[in-house]
């Protein structure tokens, strides 16, 4: 199993419950694909570098998985079918993208607890 990480941009026009839905249906997808979910992250609505379908912004959403990379293909294909998403892009981390995406977990983490406190 390999570890991935998907950034994938929802279009503007949804609800905020239309938007939880569509990312649960993307991490069931995963689940169903026997990959292990490692990290979420909601971005929240940005603006986009450029128009993408007449819209300048969008919903962004972060997944990090360990997954066999068959699941890469059914993802993406769904990711295809899916009207609501307008971007998507999925990489695989080397070891070095790893150890960044850990660190950056562990600085979050800290972030929030000293914010509880």
């Amino acid at each position: 199993m390999n570890n991935y990480e998907t950034v994938f941009i929802l279009t503007p026009v949804l609800s905020d419950a239309q938007m939880k839905e569509a990312v649960e249906k993307i991490k069931g997808i995963l689940v169903a694909e026997s990959a292990e979910i490692v990290n979420e992250e909601n971005w929240g609505l940005r603006k986009l570098a450029y128009p993408i379908e007449k819209k300048t912004t969008g919903f962004y959403q972060l997944i990090e998985f360990k997954a066999n990379p068959k699941t890469i293909a059914v993802l993406e294909t769904q990711f295809r079918r899916d009207e609501r998403v307008i971007r998507f892009l999925t990489f695989r981390q080397d070891k070095f993208a790893l150890d960044y995406a850990g660190k950056r977990r562990n600085l979050k983490a800290s972030k929030e607890s000293g914010k509880e406190n």
